[in-house]
């Protein structure tokens, strides 16, 4: 089973808010998760990006792949240099 980390929209039209889930890659976008991580809250200022960093660095060393705005989120609070020094060992 091919794991992705992505996005899960929440909220009414025109105001998204997304919730940040680990899911089968074959599950809709909407549909089923495996596990929450956290959220994302784009219409704020500044952006409301809050996730749980050891669970999300737990995942990805179990071979959960982020989708390219989820990786873009990690990026930006530090995540994906974590992942990198804890796959090295440092």
């Amino acid at each position: 089973m091919a794991v992705k980390i992505r996005l899960k929209r929440m909220g009414a039209k025109k105001s998204p808010f997304y919730r940040v889930v680990v899911a089968d890659s074959r599950a809709p976008r909407d549909g089923r998760s495996i596990e929450e991580l956290g959220t994302y809250n784009p219409l704020k200022d500044p952006v409301e990006f809050n996730i749980d960093e050891e669970k999300a660095v737990k995942w990805m060393l179990d071979g959960a792949k982020p989708s390219d705005t989820v990786r873009n989120l990690f990026s930006r609070k530090g995540l994906m240099e974590q992942l990198h020094n804890a796959k090295n060992g440092k």
